[in-house]
């Protein structure tokens, strides 16, 4: 943060007099602490070292069902944004943009999941984004696009979530092709979003999903690629968008928060196995909940939420200590459409900060002021 901006704060949070504990997250409003000021149809926004120059960039994933223009913004290492380029010749209908090394030559590679239309691959070559093939079944309906090892040869594979369409794992060939593809689910599943993560703790990845239209949630368990052994969770008629996979109350086993549409946001607690009776409700509230994430904000030693959520605000949830009882405050008083919320370090110091995928709205970022308030 610059120093006329963290002045203007500092004075606002001591004219307001607002504690620290309240204000974490700063966003000025209007299009200061936005991503381009433009407002389209996003449905994605992600992180990375783009350029290579030690801080994050951010990828934004434009269209949904619409084609539009992606679009990558570079850190000028402070944690403002300042110049921009277009991803791609092509205008597509993205849902989800992800960026990891696909070819091995150490540098970050971009993979974009689009609705009914190709999903692309953009490879780096000497810092400039080169189209190079597809990966996935050409038309399927996409709604999420994630990177992992899922066959541990140490190269990242693509995993494609489909809405109304098998979902895919497309195998990286050690080269940057992913012509063979594992399918999982059927085309009765409402697939929204799925974690990744080694929920029976025997040395693979195994898929968490989040579904859609009243389906039941499951964790496919990994067995050499095969992932048709289920164990369901949640509360069987859940209208879940967004999973994550966190050890939430330090047990050492992997919990499960789900964001839910329109009934209250949980978190499913492991019985030290695969087994998730045990809950909690986030909240009282009942909220539309689009995206979430997870990360230490205030750095105590525990994990706090972020969700983002539509036509009502996005909200912050710290942890007390014991996993199960947190202490809400709201990003902002804007109600808009938030399909993705992440944290990512955008600046110099220790403590995450925000960014904010709108639809039809600004896509924002925030900083978190923590340490700013501490030296004053």
């Amino acid at each position: 943060m610059n120093a006329s901006r963290l002045l203007f704060f500092l004075a606002l949070s001591i004219s307001l007099n607002l504690p620290a504990q309240e204000v974490i997250f700063y966003n000025p409003g209007g299009e200061r602490f936005s991503f381009g000021t433009d407002e389209k149809r996003t449905a994605s926004i992600c992180a990375g070292d783009i350029d290579l120059d030690g801080d994050l960039d951010v990828i934004v994933a434009n269209g949904r069902h619409w084609p539009d223009q992606n679009e990558v913004y570079l850190n000028t290492g402070n944690g403002s944004f300042t110049v921009s380029f277009p991803l791609g010749f092509y205008s597509s209908t993205s849902y989800a943009a992800e960026v990891k090394d696909l070819d091995g030559d150490g540098d970050p590679d971009i993979a974009v999941g689009n609705d009914n239309a190709p999903n692309r691959l953009f490879f780096n070559e000497n810092g400039k984004f080169v189209e190079r093939g597809t990966f996935g079944d050409l038309y399927s309906p996409t709604r999420n696009v994630l990177i992992y090892d899922i066959n541990n040869d140490n190269y990242a594979d693509i995993l494609v979530v489909n809405r109304g369409a098998p979902n895919e794992i497309c195998l990286n060939d050690k080269k940057g092709g992913f012509d063979e593809i594992i399918h999982f689910g059927t085309s009765d599943d409402s697939t929204i979003d799925v974690a990744v993560a080694d929920m029976d703790k025997d040395g693979d990845l195994d898929l968490v999903l989040a579904n859609r239209d009243g389906q039941q949630n499951f964790i496919c368990l990994n067995q050499d690629l095969n992932f048709d052994q289920k164990i369901p969770f949640g509360n069987g008629s859940d209208e879940t968008r967004k999973v994550a996979v966190a050890d939430f109350n330090k047990d050492s086993y992997p919990d499960i928060l789900c964001g839910n549409i329109r009934e209250s946001n949980q978190i499913w607690f492991s019985q030290k196995g695969v087994a998730y009776a045990d809950h909690i409700d986030l909240d009282t509230l009942s909220d539309a909940t689009y995206s979430l994430d997870v990360a230490d904000v205030d750095l105590d030693g525990d994990l706090d939420i972020v969700t983002g959520n539509s036509e009502e605000p996005n909200r912050l949830y710290l942890n007390s200590g014991d996993g199960r009882t947190y202490n809400r405050t709201d990003l902002s008083d804007k109600e808009w459409g938030t399909y993705d919320i992440q944290f990512g370090y955008l600046n110099d110091d220790d403590y995450p900060d925000l960014i904010e995928a709108n639809s039809g709205s600004l896509n924002l970022y925030y900083i978190n002021v923590i340490p700013y308030l501490e030296k004053d």
